[in-house]
């Protein structure tokens, strides 16, 4: 294993679970613990974008350039995962299995447009 993928194993294992951790600490009132998992979670989020930074710097890729594709593929991934998760809380939590399914399904579509944006069609 290389050195850079070593690297960057550790560093989103760590950053992805201080994340996920400071999203619990948020979103269960039991723990009333919802400023510490804001810092948690900021934290984690910070890792993971380091994780990024160190990563390519050890592959000696050049640094990402923010073009109109760069940030339209951004927001169409994130337009679908928050579909697809708002999909599976309409079927799972709230009992509204139709809608659910249809806004999970909008979801997966936008996340499989992904694939032909980033790489095109041949």
């Amino acid at each position: 294993m290389k050195k850079s993928t070593f690297t960057a194993m550790i560093l989103g294992t760590v950053g992805g679970i201080l994340f996920a951790i400071g999203m619990c600490m948020i979103l269960i009132p039991e723990w009333n613990a919802f400023q510490p998992g804001i810092i948690m979670g900021i934290i984690g989020a910070a890792v993971l974008v380091i994780m990024v930074f160190v990563w390519r710097k050890m592959e000696n890729k050049e640094p990402i350039k923010l073009s109109g594709k760069t940030i339209g593929a951004a927001l169409i991934g994130i337009a679908g995962a928050l579909l697809l998760g708002v999909g599976m809380c309409l079927s799972m939590v709230w009992s509204n299995m139709v809608l659910g399914i249809l806004i999970g399904i909008v979801g997966i579509v936008l996340l499989l447009c992904l694939v032909p944006f980033l790489r095109g069609l041949k």
